[in-house]
Formats: C-alpha cells, sequence, structure tokens
C-alpha cells in the first residue's frame, strides 16, 4: 500500500495510510501516515467499537487536511483492549519452533500442490 500511495501522490492524488506496521510504512516514504498501536489487521480500531473507528477516521480526515509537509505520521490515542497479543506478535523461541517449523512444511506443501494445479496464486492456510 505504502508503494501505490507514493506513486498516487506523485500523480496529484492525495492518499492517508492508517496502520500498525510504523517501521515499515516510515521506510517507504509515504506522504500522510496514521499510525494505530494495534495488531496487524485492525488498524482502524477494535472489531464493532464504531465510536473508536470514527475517531480514527475524522483524525485521519484531520491529518490530510492539516499535514503541511511530506512524510507526516500521528499516532492516535487508543490503546487495544489488552496487550495479550504482544507477547506472541513474532515471537520465534524454543517454546514454538517446531510448531512454526511444522506450519511452514504445511505451507510448502500447499504450495506444490496448488502449483501442479495451475493455480498461480497459494490459498491461505487458516490457524490451526
Amino acid at each position: 500500500m505504502s508503494l501505490l500511495a507514493r506513486h498516487l501522490e506523485s500523480n496529484g492524488i492525495i492518499t492517508l495510510i492508517i496502520g500498525s506496521a510504523i517501521d515499515i510504512v516510515e521506510h517507504c516514504s509515504v506522504a500522510r501516515y496514521l499510525h494505530t498501536d494495534f495488531p496487524l489487521g485492525n488498524p482502524c480500531g477494535i472489531p464493532y467499537d464504531e465510536e473508536m473507528q470514527l475517531q480514527i477516521m475524522q483524525q485521519g480526515l484531520a491529518l490530510i487536511e492539516k499535514a503541511e509537509h511530506p512524510r507526516t505520521t500521528e499516532r492516535t490515542p487508543f490503546s487495544w483492549k489488552d496487550d495479550v497479543w504482544r507477547g506472541d506478535y513474532s515471537r520465534v523461541d524454543d517454546s514454538n519452533t517446531e510448531e512454526l517449523r511444522l506450519r511452514g512444511e504445511r505451507r510448502r506443501q500447499q504450495q506444490i500442490a496448488d502449483k501442479a494445479a495451475g493455480l498461480s496464486r497459494a490459498a491461505m492456510i487458516s490457524e490451526s
């Protein structure tokens, strides 16, 4: 999304990225970025929390209006309902290496099967 936003901006279309991967998005030098410190996949707030989602959208629209220079980053004031997700996010240690190895092997087997079936893109494998 970040690279697409840069392309659109270079062609005169205003963009705003709302996301949770601040290191990646800022590295790509987007014009306007609203950061939410939430688990990936939830950039606009806690599911079903319409008030939070509305406030995040309003903050994003305000950022579009007030950003005076490229590479403007702003953070939302919200917190996720708990921080339990942080303990498992991108964790690789002795407690989960075998599970991750098995997931990787299942993924590779799925990709081989999808390729043999003529699919150009492998299916997503749900968590088990």
